[in-house]
């Protein structure tokens, strides 16, 4: 029997991605079109079709994509990195319509932090992180940097934002801490020209900048929750690059509360300004840091007497407050808001009533997903694990179901009983605790179950019996009754960390795999050791065949092995990662197929007989944590260290190219 290789290596798609960065400040774009949102995701761009639900993706970045922005006309879309220090970071210009690469520099060091169109899609302005600090001029018909300059004084702290006038194209302004600049872009020459914007005596950090359609006003929000109104003093022939005036401060406002006297009714925004709009009739919408959304209009007040530098201006419409510090805000279709936050959440909001029209669109994990579950023989929704939360997904709509919430403590494994009627979970504060999938109510709660923290859960076919691993090493056993749980056993032979316990289709034995460099295969009937499996490796996965009689593992030493049942005896070994631990490991119903993933983000599809790969999926933006076949055998959910949750489309087996002769 010969095996004949395969020409080339199949590729996993993702189907769908769960998840939205919103730490990445006015990551959240609207196209043009007003039909598609665009916002990164790990060292993708996701462009989410809001009718259809459906994603596309632009892929071309090496790291973490740290801004973007969308050309006026909406024919392109830039996009810029972060990188390790020392390193080059990455800007690139995408094609809309075709969904592809137009050109790339990498001129920037360490990051991109910020990007702006010029009006007329002729020039795209990058500015460098605070290891870079230089602003770039690109041209993008020509594919060359035109000049690029340092962007602030020794005298002043770090650029962070520009953002291009409306209708002159070649002029664009820069903010960031204690600085404010307007620059020109001379084409003919091929340098910048810059007057800084007269402010007197005050010291702010800018953030958010919107200017007024016809180029006459520059709003702008402060880390001191104020906002910065500017004259620009442009001249009034846009097409006269050329200023009569330096750009002028005309106030710094704040909101007015009228329940307070004369010179202490002046209120700042908490945790700063972080994003704002400016709306057709001249009202600002003010985003800030403590999640207060604010539309006001001013007051056209006399304050020149005014003891504080920061006047009572700005008179609030409406409000509403939302969890989590404001990134981003954008308009759709003239009449909704869309808000992203750094709780990686999306809502949206009427423009017309702040107070009852809050609804959350898109929400991800904020931190890493430690594990992954499937109800029994059901693929239309499944839960993930992660830092304080546990999150029901629908596989149909990609949208999150159930949000069930443990403050300050973090789910390491959840596990669907058999009947689906509860989610039993491990947490770190040593508590198992069980809830209703539909509504999230606590069912029961095992405390003090491991003293130093519970690490992994597993559950018998009839849910009677829980098998549940501790960082201190011990595995141990417990009934499940309707009103008492209660300890039958703990088997104690590891003396590292549990990482996984899996229990067999016939409910006899269960396998613990430790960071020890062993796996224990229990007797789950006597509550007795029956086979240790030793090896040079911090095992981190174990799981039966389904039929039980082999057991698959992974671990630090990037092998995969296959292990007898019966005697513990090693089958064979296979290399899983060419750098990096193996993290999970999942097989399908059948067993057929097995997936891993890990530290090197890469996912792959194995056929288990053979112990070869027959597919490959990158797109993982950092470590892969967790990883899950559906039980139709149709997808794989993978979750990795950033939040981010990719669903893979299994290719169909008719398609694959193994055979044997």
């Amino acid at each position: 029997m010969s095996i004949e290789e395969p020409t080339e290596m199949m590729t996993l798609e993702p189907s769908a991605i769960i998840g939205f960065d919103g730490h990445v400040v006015c990551g959240l774009r609207v196209h043009p079109d007003q039909r598609h949102l665009v916002f990164p995701l790990g060292n993708e761009i996701s462009i989410y079709e809001c009718a259809t639900n459906k994603q596309s993706f632009l892929r071309g970045h090496t790291n973490t994509i740290s801004t973007l922005d969308i050309s006026t006309s909406g024919r392109m879309v830039a996009s810029g990195q972060s990188n390790h220090m020392g390193f080059r970071a990455f800007v690139i210009v995408w094609d809309w319509e075709t969904r592809k690469e137009i050109s790339r520099h990498e001129l920037h060091r360490v990051r991109v932090q910020s990007l702006c169109f010029s009006s007329n899609d002729q020039f795209l302005v990058s500015l460098g992180g605070k290891d870079c600090g230089s602003i770039i001029v690109w041209d993008i018909e020509q594919r060359t940097a035109i000049c690029g300059t340092i962007a602030t004084k020794e005298t002043t702290g770090e650029a962070t934002k520009v953002a291009s006038l409306n209708k002159r194209f070649t002029t664009f302004v820069s903010g960031g801490d204690q600085n404010l600049r307007v620059w020109n872009i001379d084409r003919e020459r091929k340098r910048l020209t810059v007057q800084d914007v007269a402010v007197g005596k005050l010291r702010r950090e800018f953030t958010g900048m919107r200017i007024s359609p016809n180029d006459d006003t520059l709003y702008v929000g402060t880390m001191s929750g104020d906002i910065v109104k500017i004259n620009l003093n442009c001249n009034p022939n846009p097409s006269d690059p050329s200023q009569d005036k330096m750009p002028v401060l005309l106030g710094c406002f704040g909101k007015h509360n009228a329940k307070k006297p004369p010179g202490k009714d002046c209120e700042k925004y908490h945790y700063g300004v972080r994003d704002l709009l400016l709306l057709p009739d001249g009202k600002l919408i003010i985003g800030a840091g403590d999640g207060t959304i604010d539309m006001v209009q001013e007051r056209n007040g006399n304050f020149k007497n005014y003891r504080g530098p920061t006047w009572p201006e700005l008179k609030s419409l409406q409000s509403t407050k939302i969890d989590g510090v404001i990134t981003s805000l954008q308009i759709r279709n003239g009449k909704t808001l869309l808000i992203g936050t750094n709780g990686c959440e999306i809502y949206s909001l009427e423009l017309a009533n702040f107070s009852s029209s809050l609804r959350l669109l898109k929400t991800c994990h904020t931190n890493a997903v430690y594990d992954i579950a499937f109800p029994y023989n059901f693929s239309l929704v499944f839960a993930t694990a992660s830092h304080e939360s546990i999150r029901i997904w629908s596989t149909s709509k990609m949208q999150e179901l159930l949000r069930i919430v443990v403050p300050n403590f973090a789910s390491s494994s959840i596990v669907f009983s058999r009947d689906g009627k509860s989610i039993i979970s491990a947490w770190n504060d040593g508590v198992i605790r069980a809830f209703t999938p539909l509504s999230g109510k606590l069912i029961y709660a095992i405390p003090n179950a491991h003293n130093k923290g519970c690490s992994s859960v597993a559950v018998t076919s009839n849910g009677k019996i829980v098998v549940s691993g501790g960082i201190e090493g011990q595995v141990r056993v417990w009934k499940i009754d309707p009103y008492v749980q209660s300890l039958i056993g703990v088997l104690k032979e590891h003396y590292g960390p549990i990482e996984s316990v899996h229990i067999n289709n016939y409910d006899t034995e269960v396998v613990s795999a430790s960071r020890d460099g062993s796996c224990v295969i229990w007797d789950l009937i006597r509550l007795t050791r029956k086979h240790v499996i030793f090896a040079h490796t911090q095992f981190i996965a174990a799981q039966y065949f389904p039929t039980g009689v082999q057991i698959l593992t992974a671990g630090s030493d990037k092998l995969i092995g296959y292990w007898e049942a019966y005697d513990g005896s090693l089958v064979r070994e296979v290399e899983g990662s060419k750098s990096g631990p193996i993290n999970a490991i999942d097989m399908n119903m059948m067993g057929e197929y097995f997936v891993s993933a890990g530290t090197d983000q890469i996912v792959r599809l194995w056929n288990y007989q053979l112990g070869v790969e027959v597919a490959v999926g990158i797109g993982h933006a950092s470590a892969i944590t967790s990883a899950r076949y559906s039980p139709n055998g149709k997808f794989l959910v993978t979750g990795s260290s950033d939040g981010g949750i990719f669903v893979w489309k299994v290719p169909e087996v008719s398609v694959w190219w193994w055979w044997f002769v």
